[in-house]
């Protein structure tokens, strides 16, 4: 049975909860580290969707949407879970 579009976006909506959902319960997983291995991080994830809200004319900012990825704002985020990245992830990361 083919996949209707509807369908197709209440899944990829579901699946993005999902992968939100699978980083907040890796928090020890670092951004330094997800944009060493797959080019993006959380906070790209936020870009992503603020931009996407905006080209559909839904007006949600940068930090909005970083506390819908983050869950939480980032700041009280980066505070509780942020470590310094060590030198072999900024050597990784500056190639």
């Amino acid at each position: 049975m083919p996949i209707s579009n509807q369908q197709r976006m209440e899944i990829e909506a579901a699946t993005f909860k999902r992968l939100l959902e699978h980083l907040d319960a890796h928090k020890e997983v670092q951004n330094i580290d997800l944009m060493n291995l797959a080019s993006f991080c959380r906070n790209c994830l936020s870009k992503w969707y603020s931009a996407e809200a905006k080209s559909r004319g839904v007006d949600v900012e940068y930090e909005s949407a970083r506390e819908i990825v983050y869950g939480m704002p980032y700041a009280q985020w980066k505070e509780k879970y942020q470590l310094e990245a060590n030198a072999e992830q900024l050597q990784k990361f500056s190639k």
